[in-house]
């Protein structure tokens, strides 16, 4: 690309040289022949602006780029010295000086240099012949033009100077045209411009050689004339040659056509027109020399070689055309897709593959069709976005429906789209489509979508499926569309299930299905979250809603018969009813957010007595009563001594004994009754008391611990540590003074901490405490492991040596294999990591058992024992039995307090 300055010289250059020409043609019309004594000086004005153009525009070029336009600009410049010593040299008796002559003459060789500096290095092409063939053919041609032309000329010309202009420049100039040729056709893509404008620059020298000879015959007034306007054409298209020329690309570039196609051209060109010439000459009477009946013999024989050279290369094409189409054939009928070529009209043109059986159509029949005339009417924008889109890479490949020429139906998959023609041809409208039947895959995916989100006990949709229309819903709320959702969960349920049996529970959660479809309207959404849990999602306002909730309640308010083997109607009967929580949707929240509202509205509907329904509005009030005097409430309860630790074991597989106790803190609220840890700890962490409380436990824990130790217990005492205690910074000090206040041994104490300390912003500091703890001889643990955020990454880096899993992994090792599984995963890594594992939440034999092939060794739960202040703990390490951890459970209904499944 030229730079703006570049283009305006060359405008200028250009306009100068076309005024000096107007200026030559004016002079020769107001002073006669007395206007040739100033034709050098335009000529030599002419060659020096041509001069000074071509060097500084081929300074702007590489080093190896520059190279031909530093020779031209040598030949502009041997030029300008020939015509200006012409002014000063007197003339001979042709009106020509002698010494001008020897900077023209030398000034050929670097045109020659020009051309060919301006060729790529050699490559090894085989088209030379081709090339050196058309340029022979226009240097023989030329050259018997001057033949010709100048045959009076040199009958009449005499001495050396008169045979140099009338036969030497000529042919110079026939053998720069030639090679000139040559250069256009094997010159570089991007550099061919340029070489056309200096093939220009070649001819326009003939041009002024040729006028130069007829002097003596068109006299020296007209011969300057021509030869002035022709010198100011070769100037001119020398300065457009430089400028058109980009540089030597630094890579080869692909080589088309083009060139072969245009010295072909002007070969063949050239020489139809010397034949003409020719034919003209002989029906005038004339004679051709005996020269130029050999070149014109030569011109023939040239023009037939390079002639048959074409041939043999368009037969050469041609079968490469043929066998290139028939590989296109043979790989597309060989692939899975059916190829279409549509035209610009849409209609088939071109087709390939298994159209009968991909399509349901015969090949003959489905050409000249529209494609979109196939579609169902609803999938033609499809096919319309696919050819608006061309070239653009698609996420998934669009599926329309197509008619079969039976007048069926089949799912079909569009790709591959992309224009079949030439850029700047006829064909550029041309568009090609890969076509593959789908059908069978779609109604596939139609049914794995299907049992994806469908629950397969109940036919009903399931969570995900529930969770995408909340959110559909959501998005039509926020519009101003009311809905609601209903959380429906049985009272009774588990009674069945631990009573009758899973086969039982499964045929109540069955009927009850069956009933909520038949309570609900057409347009409610009925879904099954898990478990005895289900979900309704009602179009319409809080009143519609809780209206179908109260016939719900109703609806699900009944006796429940279990079913027995021989279905005789004697098996237990239950007394079965339905909990709901209604949440609205205001568009402003996300799934979670109301299902948390539903969530909170049916715990209010459990904790008003069951069989019943709480709106979401109610709950809230409740819990945030709650809550505030909870916090209103906790202070207090660390200085009137409402809390109170209870204790839970933990036993050895393999030592068959207690091993360890797990601290547990509970608070006794003189109005509230029991207050679970889940309530107050997180109020504790809000207020900043979770501290202090923690000192108290610690305080506690250990006390006990040494209480146990003197009196011959060997056993480790575990207590939950809040990260926020450790984020305080002062853990370490509060740790090692209960110690030293109850001289206990800091190996007996295990630090229990939760997941959250793993994703912490400050985790460098954090663990830099955890490394001082451990350094101390205090035991560290990751309690509930598997629960929050697990990092395989960050627990390689903390210092724990225990890892506790959480009660949901084992709730279900004894029915679930994937949770089996992935049980026997965490205590093998536990191993691996030389890490003990404890199994939490165990109570129940078939548990204990799974756990025991795995060979975990250390377990917690209620078949081991409840959580139990610490005057009953002695008598539990007293009557522990090591039968129980082969045979299972005892009765644990002995009046043992109960704290619920929270620990």
């Amino acid at each position: 690309m030229r730079e703006p300055r570049s283009r305006r010289e060359s405008a200028l250059a250009l306009g100068l040289l076309a005024g000096l020409a107007v200026l030559a043609v004016v002079l020769r019309a107001e002073l006669g022949s007395a206007a040739s004594r100033l034709f050098p000086l335009l000529l030599a004005v002419v060659s020096a602006v041509a001069a000074v153009l071509v060097a500084r525009h081929g300074n702007r070029l590489d080093r190896r780029s520059r190279r031909p336009w530093r020779a031209l600009a040598t030949v502009a410049a041997l030029l300008t010295a020939g015509q200006l010593i012409s002014l000063v040299d007197t003339p001979d008796g042709h009106g020509q000086s002698a010494w001008a002559q020897l900077p023209q003459i030398a000034a050929v060789p670097l045109a020659l240099a020009t051309c060919l500096l301006l060729l790529p290095p050699r490559t090894g092409r085989s088209r030379g012949v081709r090339e050196l063939l058309d340029g022979a053919i226009v240097l023989a041609a030329v050259v018997l033009v001057g033949v010709v032309v100048l045959s009076d000329a040199m009958a009449r010309s005499t001495g050396v100077l008169g045979a140099l202009l009338v036969v030497g420049y000529p042919v110079s100039g026939a053998l720069l045209c030639g090679v000139g040729l040559m250069t256009v056709t094997r010159v570089d893509r991007t550099r061919r411009r340029a070489a056309v404008w200096l093939l220009v620059a070649m001819a326009a020298l003939v041009v002024v050689a040729v006028s130069g000879a007829l002097a003596n015959v068109l006299g020296v007034e007209a011969s300057g004339m021509l030869t002035i306007l022709a010198w100011t054409g070769m100037a001119a298209a020398a300065i457009r040659a430089v400028g058109n020329d980009p540089g030597a690309p630094l890579t080869r570039t692909e080589d088309s056509p083009a060139p072969a196609l245009f010295g072909v051209v002007v070969s063949h060109g050239t020489a139809y027109g010397v034949a003409a010439m020719v034919v003209l000459v002989l029906s005038a009477g004339h004679t051709f020399s005996s020269l130029g009946q050999v070149l014109t013999g030569v011109v023939i024989v040239l023009t037939s070689a390079r002639g048959v050279l074409w041939a043999t290369d368009a037969a050469r094409l041609t079968r490469r055309l043929v066998q290139t189409e028939a590989y296109l054939r043979a790989l597309a009928a060989s692939a899975e897709d059916v190829t279409l070529v549509l035209d610009e009209a849409g209609s088939v043109r071109w087709l390939s593959g298994a159209v009968q059986g991909q399509l349901g159509w015969h090949a003959d029949d489905l050409t000249g069709r529209r494609l979109a005339d196939l579609l169902d009417p609803a999938d033609r924008e499809v096919l319309e976005r696919v050819v608006a889109d061309v070239g653009v890479a698609p996420a998934a490949s669009p599926t329309v429906r197509l008619r079969t020429g039976d007048g069926e139906w089949r799912d079909v998959e569009l790709s591959g789209a992309a224009r079949a023609g030439v850029p700047g041809t006829a064909l550029r409208e041309g568009l090609v489509l890969h076509v593959r039947d789908v059908t069978a895959r779609r109604s596939n995916q139609r049914e794995l979508e299907r049992m994806a989100y469908t629950d397969y006990l109940t036919g009903l949709p399931n969570r995900a499926r529930f969770m995408a229309a909340l959110d559909e819903a959501l998005a039509r709320a926020a519009d101003g569309a009311p809905n609601c959702m209903l959380l429906v969960d049985l009272d009774g349920f588990k009674a069945v299930n631990d009573v009758a049996g899973h086969d039982a529970g499964d045929h109540l959660l069955v009927q009850v299905a069956d009933q909520l479809r038949a309570g609900a309207r057409e347009q409610d959404l009925v879904a099954r979250l898990g478990g005895d849990e289900f979900a309704l999602l009602v179009p319409g306002g809080p009143d519609e809603a809780m209206g179908l909730a109260e016939r719900l309640v109703v609806a699900l308010d009944r006796s429940f018969r279990a079913p027995t083997p021989g279905d005789d109607g004697a098996g237990p009967l239950f007394a079965v009813s339905g909990s709901i929580g209604l949440a609205e949707l205001d568009g402003s929240g996300d799934v979670p957010a109301v299902v948390r509202q539903a969530d909170l509205a049916l715990r209010a509907a459990k904790a008003a007595g069951k069989r019943c329904v709480r709106s979401s509005g109610e709950a809230v009030d409740a819990a945030l009563g709650r809550r505030t005097r909870l916090a209103r409430d906790l202070p207090a309860a660390l200085e009137d001594g409402q809390l109170r630790v209870l204790y839970q074991p933990v036993v050895g597989l393999h030592d068959r004994r207690v091993l360890g106790l797990e601290a547990l803190v509970r608070w006794e609220h003189p109005l509230l009754g029991t207050v679970p840890p889940d309530e107050f700890i997180h109020l504790a962490e809000e207020d900043g008391l979770i501290v202090p409380l923690q000192r108290w436990v610690f305080g506690e824990a250990t006390r006990q611990a040494a209480v146990l130790m003197a009196g011959g217990w060997d056993v480790q005492m575990g207590v939950n540590v809040s990260v926020r205690h450790l984020l305080a910074g002062c853990l370490v000090p509060d740790v090692a003074a209960a110690l030293s206040a109850a001289q206990l041994p800091p190996g007996k104490l295990i630090l229990e901490l939760t997941e959250s300390v793993l994703l912490d912003a400050h985790q460098e500091r954090l663990v830099a405490d955890l490394e001082t703890l451990r350094g101390m001889g205090v035991v560290l643990s990751l309690d509930d492991f598997g629960r929050g955020w697990s990092s395989l990454a960050y627990l390689a880096r903390l210092p724990v040596q225990i890892l506790k899993m959480d009660r949901e992994f084992i709730a279900d090792v004894d029915t679930d294999p994937r949770g089996r599984a992935l049980v026997a995963s965490i205590v093998e890594l536990g191993r691996t990591l030389g890490m003990d594992v404890v199994a939490e939440g165990v109570e129940t034999e078939s548990q204990l058992a799974e756990l025991r092939a795995m060979d975990c060794r250390y377990l917690q739960g209620y078949l081991f024992g409840r959580p139990m202040p610490f005057a009953e703990l002695r008598a539990l390490l007293d009557a522990f039995d090591p039968v129980l951890l082969d045979t299972g459970a005892p009765d644990l209904d002995s009046g043992v307090h109960l704290v619920g499944p929270g620990g």
